[in-house]
Formats: structure tokens, sequence, C-alpha cells
């Protein structure tokens, strides 16, 4: 028996052999577009294997004081803090914690400006454009709160600060997609483009996907660059880690009630919520066989369920099962629903052995509640 399959299931299991893929990728990115890459934490902030990331990232880019916090603490490099909106108690220790401050309103630019005088400090921008078919992660939806829209509005305002974040690229593998919104935001922002001295534009482009155009990709940034004159910062989250990470579990029952179901010992809800939250299905490879089943989580929830499935062969009690991709708003949304196991966290090593760098249990159940 492997030694894989020697840990009690459910855990996450992180391959750094596949996730180094992901970081070549963006060490080209970098060397051809003169472009600075950013762990977004909030898609993946699994320190143990940050060891391996700031050989080939510049630092880390936040959504809370917890993660800039964590960014700077245990990655280290340069540290972005953002917040859609900071509180009173927050923002000294946050400015403390990073290297750059991005305010999401002017409002609270003008609020918290001073105690930020330190280091560098941003503004957002809301391009009132965006790649996201799911109105739930739609940056530039209808009302967002999600950065300020109005370019006279913060003309006035640019003495305080000396660059911005644009996110407004959700899962987007389409590159002629990606230089389009981009001619957009020049053309909507130019003249606050050109009195910057960096930008960000954040997360959700998914350069490291099978035959994406990175030449392509590379020039368009650099060309970007040069026309305005400003560092481009990328904050890649799903880009750094897709394809690096399994959630492996484990049939405890198998049913039949018109469709054949097994029962794993795991739960969307609890680990898997984007599958939730967006109405997807996991991805179980290879997925081909003459049996088709249901796989569904052990919760109560009536849609805790991964999705419908072929296998070679009927499941039993006892199979094990790979969960594909799910390293990205994985781990940092997981939850303690119905009390089920949290799964552990596990990592292949380059070497090709195993170690559980976390596990989960009673304790921090307990703890995780008053």
């Amino acid at each position: 028996m492997s030694q894989h399959n020697e840990l009690r299931t459910p855990y996450y299991l992180i391959d750094k052999s596949k996730l180094l893929d992901n970081m070549r990728k963006i060490d080209q990115v970098r060397e051809k577009s003169g472009a600075k890459a950013l762990l977004a934490l909030k898609c993946f902030a699994t320190w143990s294997v940050f060891d391996l990331m700031r050989e080939h990232m510049d630092g880390t880019t936040s959504s809370s004081l917890n993660e800039v916090r964590l960014g700077r603490q245990r990655f280290g490099k340069e540290t972005h803090a953002y917040s859609v909106a900071w509180a009173d108690h927050e923002i000294d220790e946050a400015v403390s914690y990073a290297d750059k401050i991005i305010f999401n309103s002017i409002q609270q630019l003008e609020r918290f400006g001073d105690n930020a005088s330190g280091i560098v400090r941003g503004l957002r921008l809301n391009p009132g454009v965006s790649s996201s078919t799911f109105d739930l992660a739609d940056p530039a939806r209808p009302f967002s709160r999600l950065g300020e829209w109005d370019q006279e509005k913060v003309l006035p305002v640019m003495d305080q600060i000396s660059g911005f974040m644009i996110h407004n690229n959700c899962e987007n593998s389409d590159f002629a997609l990606f230089d389009r919104m981009l001619s957009q935001i020049e053309e909507r922002f130019g003249e606050l483009l050109k009195r910057a001295e960096w930008v960000s534009l954040g997360g959700g482009i998914h350069f490291t996907g099978d035959n994406y155009p990175i030449d392509d990709f590379c020039a368009r940034l650099k060309a970007f660059s040069q026309k305005f004159g400003v560092q481009v910062y990328l904050e890649p989250g799903e880009a750094s880690i897709t394809n690096s990470t399994t959630l492996e579990v484990t049939v405890l029952d198998t049913l039949f009630n018109g469709k054949h179901l097994a029962v794993v010992d795991s739960s969307i809800e609890a680990h898997l919520l984007d599958l939730l939250i967006y109405r997807e299905n996991a991805r179980i490879l290879p997925n081909s066989g003459d049996h088709e089943i249901m796989i569904c989580g052990k919760s109560c929830l009536a849609g805790d369920i991964f999705g419908t499935f072929r296998f070679p062969e009927p499941l039993k009690v006892g199979d094990r099962i790979s969960v594909q991709d799910t390293a990205g708003y994985t781990m940092v949304k997981k939850n303690w629903f119905n009390g089920v196991a949290m799964p552990a966290i596990a990592i292949r090593e380059l070497d090709g052995s195993i170690r559980t760098v976390r596990e989960f249990g009673y304790d921090d159940y307990e703890s995780s509640l008053s």
C-alpha cells in the first residue's frame, strides 16, 4: 500500500511538483512582461507551501487584517493590504504589516490616509466591466461597492496616492477578452493612469491554464506598463495553484433510489463551498466507464452533491476517490457545518514523499464555538 493510501481521509493533498508547474509559468510572465506577481491570499493561504512559492512570487495581497498579517509573517517580501472597509481598530495594525495599502473608497482614503502616511498608498478603481458570468462574483455589477468609478472624483486626491488596484477578471481564460477590457480601462481612466507609479490588475486571469497565449499576454502587459510608465502587478490566486491539489475521500455507503449513489466522508458545503454557491460539479477523473454514480456528501443538506460521474466498476464501501483541482477557495472557506470532520492538509514533496502538515480534531471544532 502506498503512503498516499495510508493517510486517513478526508484530506487535501497539495502536490508541490504540480504547484511548481504554475510557478514556472509565473516566472515566465514576470521575466517577459516586467510585471510583479503577488499571491492572493483570499484564494489560497496554506502557508506550509510558501517556502516554494516565495521563490517565484514577489509577495502577497490581502483582503483583511488577518490576511495581511499572515502575508507579512508567513510569506514575507512585498505585502499589499486591501480591505473593502478598514475599521478604526484595524488600520494601524494593518499599516504595521504592509508595504502598500489600497483603499476601496475616497472616503476611506481621507479618513485613514494620515495613519498610512509612512507607506505607499493606493486606491481601488472600478472600470464598470468584468469577465464574470456570475452576478454574485461580478465586481462591476450595478451599484457595486468595489472601488471608485468616477475619474473626475479621483483626480483631486492624486496627491494622496501613487497607484491603483483594478480587479475585474474572474476565471478569465480568454486573452482577447482581457485585452479588450484593458483597453477599456485605458480609455476610461487614462488621465489617472498617466499620473500613477504602479497599477495592480488584480487576479482572475487564468494565464497558467493550458494553451493560454503567454507571449501575447506578456507583450500586452509590457505595452501597458510602457504606455503609462507604471509598474504592473498581478494578483494570481487560482492561477497560482490550479490543478495542484486534490481532496481525497472514501466511500462510506452506497444506495439506489432509481439512481446509484455513493456517500463519501466529505461535504461540499463544508469543504468545497464554491461548488454549492455557484451550483457547479466537482471534477473527478477519468469520469469514464459503464457505471454512472452520484457522489454525495455526508452532511444533512439535501443538495450536498459533488456531481454524477462515470466509473469503470460499481463503487463499494472503502473505495477511495480523488476530487481534482481543490486548492482555490476551499481551505480558506472550509467550515464546521454538521461537525463533519475537517479534512487534514497533506503535502507531496518534490521527492514524492508525503507529509501531513495539519490535522483537525474535536478540540478545533469545540474551540471554533463558545
